[in-house]
């Protein structure tokens, strides 16, 4: 998903397929269905929320930059143990998030699907009746 949506016939040229700016990151994670881009903890951090649940959180300010992702534990020691690049969360809980950083050394298609799963765990952790208001999407203003 995130390859098509970085892809060059997606009018995104291919140089910028090796290392994602902020504005790429931000662009994918709001065009994920009910996302939301809130700055609960001033400026700096950038969070990510569906359905009032956050699903990711952007360190703007970090050089390079890094993401925070909601992890199935196991899954999460996966990652940590594959790159470098990821660890246990930054000031979250440790089990179920990683902190990854944005350096070029995680292929975008390993990121992409870091960052849908991210958003699949908060979604099917909301109750029943927020997943229908979810798919329905917001109500008509007329």
């Amino acid at each position: 998903m995130f390859r098509d949506f970085m892809s060059e016939e997606a009018g995104c040229h291919p140089a910028l397929q090796v290392s994602m700016n902020l504005e790429e990151l931000r662009l994918y994670l709001l065009a994920k269905k009910g996302a939301t881009e809130e700055t609960p903890f001033g400026p700096g951090a950038l969070v990510y929320k569906v359905m009032g649940k956050m699903f990711a959180l952007v360190a703007e300010d970090a050089e390079p930059l890094s993401i925070t992702l909601k992890c199935e534990p196991g899954q999460a020691l996966f990652w940590r143990d594959l790159y470098a690049a990821v660890r246990p969360g930054y000031h979250m809980n440790k089990t179920h998030w990683n902190t990854v950083t944005l350096d070029g050394s995680i292929p975008q298609s390993e990121l992409s699907g870091m960052i849908d799963d991210s958003y699949e765990l908060v979604v099917e952790g909301l109750t029943r009746a927020r997943r229908e208001e979810l798919a329905r999407g917001p109500a008509d203003p007329d």
